[in-house]
């Protein structure tokens, strides 16, 4: 069985085989020739790691939904990070996924190159080795969005003696951002806009609401899902859940898995929808408007100390598709609905439009927003989170 994983741990942190059974990651040859393939950044040890089990999942800080399902701590949005504090100098993670998803890793801070490609069912896999002894910090990062399935923690040791730490709390300031596939970051770390979707180049730690999060010192959570609109899923008769119902969910593959709001409260919400709703497959967008003020009216009921920001994608063009006038029918209806609710003066809510992509940026896959794009937009909402919040 060929281990499914890529890039090289930088040095230091991966300088030689564990004395720990290690799958082998390439068939042995006995030529001479033939150079030998470099270790995996995060070597699969197996089906399951040595750790006493139940697991006590007081010992993980977990940024993102989840639930606790009778295989694990279950979770599928985009950039849902855990986060481990340990004294030692190895850590094994067990999880069970649905074989379709990449996760980055950090190790005290600095992200470590290569990503975790997880297999399908339970495995077990070595997310940090040889670290000088001591206390450190590990942070498991899923790069993916929901619809390539479930993840489940199912345990956590510091392998080599090492003992697992109390978790730590997170920034104290919160913000939720609901979003689609620019919020997921597809396509971000794609060559160009000629490529598809794809698992590799997607990485919810690139996107622009990662990148505000490190700038504001907040803990963001994605609740995002490419192709999804305010009422419409790009005009789809087949996907037909739009991203308010989702957003309602804490597994939202899951019709029966409600998010309870009570157990999380931001200080601010971001909608960054609507691109999905002026595609030129949706030839009916009327509808746009009345939906997305009732998914205000929905945010503010469930979070009524909450500020929010609603914003105009980059994407949205009065150039495409051609004499529909998108982004200027999408900016009058936002613009329209943040009034009605400013009405209100008790209400902090807030526009923002984002500046339009354009080729000098670059492209990401399926022409989305690029690197340079996402920086761009953290600093616009950076911006806005300073004017109107202070931040």
């Amino acid at each position: 069985m060929r281990v499914h994983l890529v890039g090289l741990m930088s040095l230091g942190l991966l300088a030689a085989c564990s004395n720990r059974s290690v799958v082998s990651s390439a068939p042995v040859s006995s030529s001479s020739a033939v150079e030998p393939e470099p270790p995996p950044p995060f070597p699969l040890l197996g089906d399951h790691c040595a750790s006493p089990l139940p697991f006590d999942f007081s010992r993980v800080r977990v940024s993102g939904r989840s639930e606790r399902l009778a295989k694990g701590l279950t979770f599928e949005w985009s950039g849902t990070a855990l986060d481990f504090r340990f004294r030692g100098s190895e850590l094994d993670l067990e999880l069970e996924d649905s074989g379709h998803n990449w996760f980055t890793v950090a190790i005290d801070g600095e992200r470590v190159p290569g990503k975790l490609i997880a297999y399908v069912g339970p495995r077990c896999y070595a997310v940090a080795q040889h670290l000088p002894p001591g206390e450190h910090r590990v942070t498991v990062t899923r790069a993916t969005e929901a619809s390539l399935g479930e993840t489940s923690l199912i345990s956590a040791s510091a392998a080599q003696g090492g003992e697992l730490l109390g978790s730590e709390p997170g920034p104290a300031r919160r913000v939720e951002i609901i979003g689609d596939s620019i919020t997921a970051a597809y396509g971000v770390e794609g060559k160009d806009r000629s490529c598809h979707f794809s698992a590799d180049t997607e990485n919810a730690t690139l996107s622009y609401a990662a990148l505000f999060g490190r700038r504001a010192h907040a803990e963001v959570r994605l609740i995002a899902w490419s192709g999804k609109g305010v009422f419409s899923n790009r005009g789809s008769t087949t996907d037909t859940v739009p991203m308010p119902v989702l957003w309602q969910r804490t597994l939202p593959t899951r019709d029966e898995s409600p998010w309870d709001f009570s157990s999380w409260a931001p200080d601010a919400v971001v909608v960054e929808l609507g691109t999905n709703d002026f595609a030129p497959e949706n030839k009916d967008k009327s509808p746009f408007e009345a939906a997305y003020r009732a998914l205000l009216a929905r945010v503010r009921a469930v979070y009524p100390k909450a500020a929010i920001f609603c914003a105009v994608s980059p994407l949205l063009s009065d150039q495409w598709p051609p004499n529909e006038s998108a982004r200027s029918h999408a900016r009058d209806a936002i613009r329209a609905a943040v009034a009605e609710v400013a009405t209100d003066k008790s209400a902090r809510i807030f526009y923002l439009e984002h500046a339009n992509e354009t080729d000098a940026e670059g492209w990401g896959c399926d022409w989305h927003p690029s690197r340079v794009t996402h920086e761009r937009m953290a600093g616009e909402l950076a911006d806005s989170f300073a004017k109107n919040l202070g931040w």
